[in-house]
């Protein structure tokens, strides 16, 4: 069975998360100390709330240096994608790094923070297998990433103005939405996850 682990800094929604990784036939486990990482085949970073305290809670656990050594695939989900990237407007020196780049408000917001469901514009990748271009999927959020290299965006939405909801580099995939409370789309989403963590299992 896909094992995977979902990285616990205390602003996660862990269940729905980890419910709908089960339902897509992976054996999931809640992580929260680089130990728990061994013998797994993905790990997805979620996370809520603000950047700064999410990234001091997973600095104070151990776990950047495993985060980052991680050749595997990993899916940061909202606060958790926004920790790929080097740093943030929110008001903290350093996230991890994974993609050059910098989270930014959003601009032109007609109010924030931007909750709801929102109209996804997919570009191909195995993440979004199976979902239509234009789907909807939940977001909470005031802040987006906007990388320096915008050949790693897959999806875009748009509040206010078009604002970056997704990003791949190699192995190393997030969305700005939460797919765990975006109905079948987000379980499809999280089913193609799944999958590429059975096909990186068999492949190694």
């Amino acid at each position: 069975m896909t094992r995977i682990a979902v990285i616990d800094h205390g602003a996660g929604n862990l269940v729905s998360i980890a419910q709908g990784l089960q339902d897509r036939g992976a054996e999931v486990k809640v992580a929260a100390a680089p130990d728990d990482l061994a013998g797994m085949d993905g790990i997805v970073l979620p996370g809520v709330g603000a950047t700064g305290a999410a990234m001091d809670r997973i600095r104070t656990a151990g776990l950047v240096e495993p985060l980052t050594a991680w050749q595997g695939p990993l899916l940061g989900i909202c606060v958790g994608l926004q920790l790929f990237f080097t740093d943030s407007e929110e008001g903290f020196d350093r996230a991890l790094g994974l993609i050059p780049g910098r989270v930014r408000r959003l601009e032109s917001a007609p109010r924030l923070p931007h909750i709801g469901w929102n109209d996804v514009h997919l570009r191909p990748d195995p993440l979004f297998d199976g979902i239509p271009d234009g789907s909807t999927f939940y977001f909470v959020h005031s802040f987006a990433p906007v990388p320096e290299d915008a050949r790693c965006i897959v999806a875009t939405s748009s509040y206010g103005r078009e604002f970056v909801a997704a990003v791949r580099s190699g192995d190393r995939v997030g969305v700005q939405f939460h797919p765990e409370r975006s109905g079948a789309a987000g379980l499809l989403l999280l089913g193609n996850f799944v999958r590429e963590c059975r096909q990186a299992a068999d492949a190694a």
